[in-house]
């Protein structure tokens, strides 16, 4: 049983830095292509950030040059430090990973963390 948790939601001023935190538990053999999505009030989920086994990373237009996603392969975790916020930054996120486990790799997503945007 693989599960991710997401951990450093909040209440925070347009403005300001959150950072977020993933945690990937269970029987891991391996973890690729792991990333961040959101979900904005009304609207569809989109990919924020995504970073590969090796380090390459990239990003939403939207956040270009504010969020910066990085992990850690040791600890089975990948962060998503957000800086500048705005308000249309407000939205449920998720995380997400391509695991190995059990002989196979699939897909699997976190429960989400509220980020909030606002003064």
């Amino acid at each position: 049983q693989v599960q991710l948790v997401e951990s450093g939601g909040g209440l925070v001023q347009p403005g300001g830095s959150l950072r977020l935190s993933c945690t990937v538990s269970g029987s891991i053999i391996g973890i690729n292509a792991m990333g961040w999505y959101r979900q904005g009030p009304g609207k569809q989920r989109e990919s924020v950030a995504g970073i590969s086994r090796g380090g390459s990373t990239n990003y939403a237009d939207s956040v270009k040059g504010r969020f910066t996603i990085s992990r850690d392969n040791a600890k089975n975790m990948v962060y998503l430090q957000m800086s500048s916020l705005k308000p249309e930054d407000t939205a449920v996120y998720y995380c997400n990973a391509d695991v190995h486990s059990g002989g196979s790799w699939r897909n699997y997503w976190g429960q989400g963390t509220q980020v909030t945007v606002s003064s």
